[in-house]
């Protein structure tokens, strides 16, 4: 640190004679940040683009139902393992060749991608755009923090907001219209143009520094293997546990203990190793930890209502790919206009305040889906949808500002990993939890439902009657065909039902979830000045 910048570090706020002035921040700066923060965007949007055209993507390759699911497991793996590396592969290889490497493969295996013929080419395309893609994340939120000074990182951080929150709920609306109007394959031709406009800014922005290729017989390789043989282990039981039964299945109990031994003997080297992959201590600093904390229920919340929303639509309500990409555009476009008033917001208020705020309305959007009806469709998911976008809006600028305050520069690294990383395997352990909670109260509220239907009930044998009666008046000639259609029809109002009460349970524990990100925000302590001088 500069003598300059240790006195003005060091001195009273009362006694800054120039509280407002900050250091100017060239061009080339900015167009580096907005460079970054568009491939990170791009990255993001690319996982939940797919998902709302998994079905059409597996009928175009040919592939079943089951295993369909891993075009996007193989692209969520790949990228959660390539998070925590990417601060160390940026200082081997430099920032500037490392980021247009990786934006440039990323750009050529999403139009491949588009080419695949079959699933395991799918699968293999995917893991290696996740792989590159991954990379943009961290590395744009490390830009931030290093390149922009304090005063100016809320409104980084305000642009880096639009890829961590606004990229997941805009990306089945995009990824519907695409696939209807177009077709599958245009959800990876869609990354052409904006990845080439990246390219270019990234390009004429960072400047160029020696690569350091002596560290790679540094490395921390024991962490890195231990590393990404967990997190991918780990990520492989959050996808295919609930198909599988957990751990009812050898498989999923096998993989289990490879992560839990993985990661255990990860954290152990990584407190233990003179030069680790991350610096884990950081998360013991109160507002990074309860920070990351905060971070990783957003990321339960945030992905979790993405997943929930699209499967009630449409198992519930029939709705296709477009239709559900509409109604999810309102968790979205309000963000557009509410997210570039948040820098603003943080230099008026305690950022602690807009924090709490935020996770308010988040957790209250939530809360507002929990009485859901066989009528409860698009108009009625219109203002929880909007509140939830308003809330999310909120949350994530201030949070990632006050979570790395006073981050050192070598540290910048590992606490962009570990800040991004823990918001992904949120949401990987949120979709899992809501996935086998909707499975059980389904059965739960099924049961419940079936006892009332009894035989000894006058409504329930006028019901069968009018059923009886009516698929005899549709083309059922026999009686005890139509008396067993009847059952059926009863059989499926009976499940539909209950699987309505289950969604209504799933937003009753998003809710909760964030209640507890509502505490962790608490717990922060109010940081230094957002609007000073000082750069880290």
């Amino acid at each position: 640190m500069t003598t300059l910048q240790s006195v003005i570090k060091a001195a009273p706020a009362s006694e800054d004679p120039l509280p407002a002035a900050a250091p100017a921040v060239s061009a080339k700066t900015w167009l580096a940040v907005v460079g970054a923060t568009l491939g990170a965007f791009m990255a993001v949007l690319n996982i939940q683009i797919v998902n709302a055209s998994l079905a059409d993507i597996q009928g175009g390759i040919g592939a079943g139902i089951d295993d369909g699911g891993w075009i996007s497991t193989s692209y969520l793996i790949a990228e959660i393992v390539v998070i925590p590396l990417s601060g160390w592969l940026a200082q081997v290889f430099s920032v500037r060749i490392y980021l247009l490497t990786n934006a440039t493969l990323f750009l050529v295996f999403s139009a491949a991608c588009a080419l695949a013929q079959n699933l395991p080419q799918m699968i293999a395309l995917r893991a290696i755009q996740g792989f590159t893609g991954g990379v943009l994340i961290p590395m744009a939120f490390t830009l931030i923090i290093t390149l922009l000074p304090k005063a100016k990182q809320p409104i980084g951080l305000a642009m880096f907001a639009i890829s961590a929150t606004f990229a997941p709920a805009i990306g089945p609306t995009i990824g519907g219209y695409l696939t209807e109007s177009f077709g599958w394959e245009y959800v990876f031709y869609v990354n052409i143009v904006p990845g080439a406009i990246m390219i270019t800014m990234l390009f004429f922005s960072l400047e160029a520094t020696p690569m350091k290729l002596s560290q790679l017989a540094e490395g921390d390789w024991a962490g890195i293997i231990t590393m990404a043989i967990g997190l991918a282990a780990l990520q492989t039981v959050l996808e295919e546990g609930n198909k599988d039964d957990w751990f009812g299945s050898p498989f999923i109990v096998r993989l289990a203990v490879i992560a839990a031994v993985a990661l255990a003997l990860f954290l152990a080297i990584e407190l233990t190793a003179r030069k680790p992959l991350l610096n884990l201590r950081i998360l013991l600093r109160r507002n990074f930890g309860f920070g990351v904390l905060a971070n990783f229920l957003l990321g339960v919340s945030l992905y979790g209502s993405v997943y929930v929303l699209p499967v009630y639509l449409s198992r519930i309500q029939g709705y296709n790919s477009e239709q559900i990409g509409m109604v999810l555009a309102w968790t979205g476009l309000p963000q557009l206009m509410l997210i570039p008033l948040v820098p603003r917001l943080m230099k008026r208020f305690d950022p602690r305040l807009v924090i709490g705020v935020g996770f308010t309305l988040f957790g209250g959007s939530n809360f507002l889906n929990i009485y859901m009806t066989n009528d409860y469709a698009a108009d009625q998911l219109f203002w929880p949808n909007v509140v939830r976008a308003l809330g999310q809006a909120l949350v994530f600028a201030p949070l990632s500002s006050v979570a790395t305050s006073g981050m050192e520069a070598e540290n910048a690294g590992s606490a962009s990993a570990l800040f991004n990383m823990m918001r992904n395997l949120g949401g990987a352990i949120g979709i899992a939890a809501l996935q086998t909670l909707l499975t059980k109260r389904e059965q739960y509220h099924s049961n419940i439902l079936m006892q009332s239907v009894s035989m000894f009930e006058q409504a329930t044998r006028t019901r069968l009657d009018q059923l009886t009666q009516y698929f005899m008046s549709h083309g059922v000639i026999d009686r005890v065909d139509a008396v067993h259609h009847a059952y059926v029809a009863i059989g499926k109002i009976i499940q539909k039902q209950a699987f309505i009460l289950g969604f209504s349970d799933t937003f009753y524990l998003l809710g909760v979830s964030q209640i507890v990100a509502l505490i962790a925000a608490l717990m922060l302590t109010k940081p230094d000045r957002l609007d000073g001088g000082g750069a880290h």
